[in-house]
């Protein structure tokens, strides 16, 4: 069967190499980009169409002109920016997922791909190995925002057979496109410092443990997810992913071995600590690995090689 994919909210950080990535598998024709404005750039061949996703008949308009079998619905306002914009983020993470659930409802559209976050989690879920299922309590209003919006897709899956699939993103980390305004940010942040200046203020304290990924981890996971055999899968929420759990100073421990005269320091009173010390330590994801065999592949050793060689290089 031909696939005929839309990206909605293709220039983020995910979104771009995510676009990429799809083009390759699918063929550059099959992928539509989206997003609210034109990249700085567009490849000889590429589609792009400027869409807001809060404008639901201009998606409609979309969705009939390409007639899609997928969709990626990558536009949202992450953590800390969703704190100073709150109700923004909430009408953008909200309403987007609703315009594209009732689209697909009414156009016959099955098979989405729509990502959570380890912001669901709150003060009160297990800290350490985050389970599957447990007390969420998200504090801020992105974790808010995706804790409903699981409960959405779920809904929609029940309700009207909708293939919605998902993943509980840890931080992710990549060279190519500068990060979006979450609360992990710091662990983006840090290499470009590190090459740009040899030292990096970071806006959370040393011991901050948080899960990370680095992006080429993290596209490949949502693909092998949206090839899985659907019987195979048992969550229709999200799925929990762990990637790596580090801290500042291990990550700057890390950086010191290539660069040795690194400096780090550490800023106090940040508003992100508190999203921080919210969220998991640690996440166990074992329905990933045993519904569609997860296995990840870069650790913060070889995922600190490779930021720091490719942003030298580029």
């Amino acid at each position: 069967m031909k696939e005929t994919i839309i990206i909605l909210g293709s220039n983020g950080q995910i979104g771009s190499e995510l676009t990429v990535a799809l083009r390759k598998k699918f063929g550059q024709k099959n992928v539509i980009a989206s997003d609210i404005r034109e990249p700085q750039s567009i490849e000889e061949g590429d589609i792009f169409e400027v869409a807001n996703v809060l404008d639901k008949n201009r998606l409609k308009d979309l969705f009939i002109k390409y007639k899609p079998t997928q969709i990626y619905l990558l536009a949202a306002m992450l953590s800390a920016t969703g704190e100073q914009y709150p109700q923004k983020a909430w009408d953008l993470n909200m309403n987007g997922l609703l315009n594209v659930l009732d689209l697909a409802v009414e156009l016959g559209i099955k098979k989405i791909f729509w990502p959570s976050s380890i912001a669901v989690f709150g003060p009160h879920s297990p800290k350490i190995d985050t389970p599957q299922y447990c007390i969420m309590d998200p504090n801020s209003i992105y974790g808010i925002s995706k804790l409903a919006g699981e409960r959405l897709v779920e809904y929609y899956h029940a309700k009207y057979g909708l293939d919605i699939r998902s993943i509980r993103y840890p931080g992710i980390i990549s060279w190519k496109t500068a990060p979006g305004g979450g609360t992990t940010d710091y662990a983006v942040h840090i290499f470009f410092d590190a090459i740009a200046k040899g030292k990096y203020e970071c806006f959370l304290s040393a011991d901050t443990a948080l899960p990370m990924m680095y992006m080429d981890d993290a596209i490949r996971a949502t693909l092998e997810l949206m090839d899985a055999p659907a019987q195979n899968l048992t969550i229709h929420s999200s799925y929990n992913l762990a990637g790596i759990s580090f801290t500042p100073a291990e990550i700057a421990q890390e950086i010191k071995k290539i660069l040795p005269n690194f400096e780090m320091s550490y800023a106090e009173g940040d508003p992100r600590q508190a999203i921080a010390d919210s969220w998991p330590k640690s996440i166990n994801d074992e329905y990933a690995q045993k519904d569609w065999n997860w296995k990840l592949a870069y650790n913060l050793e070889d995922l600190t090689k490779e930021m720091l060689k490719n942003l030298k290089n580029n």
